[in-house]
């Protein structure tokens, strides 16, 4: 493998604060993954598009990892959806930046979402150089479980799906789920696709001490602390939790004193439609005492809610892997979760959490009570997620991904010569 690649993230920057916009679980394995494969000797430029006219050019983001901001439309007010007509002006920043550089600059190109990968495909037939590419979602799949009232997916994407998938040299899918929908819904060659899964930092998410977390949260410690972290939009169902903690409360009128329902995060996606939808949600229940929104943190303070919580829920309607659970059971405590996607991977049920297999608030009210009832239960599966959530380590995974850019350019060698 050589010595630079150049990763592709057009709609959202790994500087970003994860939890709101557009920002999530991909801006952090974006930059974990620069960073690991920087401390690797893997000098990592990753492009993104400037969405202010006061950020400088070039940011160096860690050591070996520059991050590229490039200008394409105006910086601000442009949805994702309206991303696809910057495509050209992007791409010809990327091949550009690459332009005033020696021959030979990139290695590779890996590129995030099917945005990037319009980008990334290009850039590999003009510099010669293996395309890997991480959808992160897929239309077909988001659109197979919409939650209610969510908008589906154009099929100008699911187009644009379809032909980044046929040019990658090698696809990297987080499960063997997203790789069997790869190959199934896409068509995908089976030995294109690598099944490589995300790390989580376990010196950041690590686990700590239940009673010290509150107190730095000021959070009673008595309390049953039942916790959301992510994007407020449909897709992520936050409105599964409240709901069924409406269920709890009406089950059990005396838990309300001690309930405390964090909703850590922002609106995103169709979500910034209705963006007190939440709140208006949580009143309409008569549950807004309750509920405590909290706007996005760092992923240090993120640590501390999720070591504070009694448990984690994780009601998505669909996740390709669900980095968020695996962060909090990095902390200790059990993740509740939706049995779909990358949650049945990184939630083993009965040992690190539970899974629940509708998104019915009277069986997430059931799931969460046998935690509310039984502390030692809570205890068992702790101890069970920290054991479990050893198992993802981004030191593992750029490991993994390296090996993939050199099958990566095995393969395109191997087209070329057919």
């Amino acid at each position: 493998m050589g010595e630079r690649v150049a990763m592709i993230s057009l709609h959202t920057s790994p500087l970003d604060q994860p939890g709101t916009g557009d920002a999530g679980g991909m801006n952090v394995y974006v930059i974990e993954l620069s960073r690991r494969l920087a401390a690797q000797g893997i000098a990592v430029d990753v492009f993104t598009r400037a969405t202010s006219s006061t950020l400088p050019q070039v940011v160096e983001a860690a050591d070996g990892v520059l991050v590229r901001h490039i200008a394409a439309g105006p910086f601000e007010g442009l949805t994702k959806g309206e991303l696809p007509g910057q495509l050209c002006t992007f791409a010809r920043e990327v091949l550009r930046t690459e332009a005033a550089q020696p021959l030979g600059h990139y290695d590779a190109v890996h590129s995030h979402y099917w945005l990037s990968g319009q980008v990334g495909a290009l850039a590999r037939d003009r510099w010669n150089v293996p395309l890997v590419h991480s959808m992160h979602t897929m239309a077909k799949v988001k659109n197979a479980s919409l939650a209610a009232g969510d908008t589906p997916e154009p099929a100008s994407r699911v187009i644009g799906e379809e032909q980044v998938v046929e040019a990658a040299d090698l696809l990297v899918a987080n499960t063997d789920t997203e790789a069997q929908q790869l190959v199934e819904l896409y068509g995908a060659s089976p030995d294109a696709v690598e099944v490589i899964s995300p790390g989580v930092d376990l010196e950041v998410f690590a686990p700590r001490d239940r009673a010290a977390a509150r107190r730095a949260l000021d959070l009673p410690q008595d309390a049953v602390v039942l916790m959301f972290a992510g994007r407020i939009q449909p897709l992520k169902a936050p409105d599964v939790l409240l709901r069924a903690v409406h269920v709890l409360v009406e089950q059990d009128p005396a838990l309300r004193h001690r309930l405390v329902v964090p909703v850590v995060g922002g609106p995103s996606g169709s979500g910034l439609e209705h963006p007190t939808a939440l709140a208006d949600l949580a009143a309409e229940l008569g549950i807004a005492d309750v509920v405590r929104f909290v706007p996005p943190v760092s992923q240090g303070e993120l640590a501390v809610w999720a070591a504070a919580a009694t448990a984690v829920a994780v009601p998505s309607y669909n996740e390709s892997f669900g980095l968020v659970a695996v962060e909090a059971q990095a902390t200790g405590t059990p993740v509740v979760a939706a049995a779909v996607g990358g949650l049945t991977t990184v939630v083993r049920d009965g040992v690190s959490g539970l899974l629940v297999t509708t998104h019915e608030p009277r069986d997430w009210a059931h799931a969460l009570r046998r935690l509310v009832d039984d502390p030692a239960l809570v205890e068992r599966l702790g101890a069970g997620a920290v054991a479990h959530a050893r198992e993802f380590s981004w030191e593992r995974t750029a490991e993994r991904t390296l090996d993939a850019y050199v099958r990566a350019a095995g393969r395109m060698r191997a087209a070329l010569a057919s």
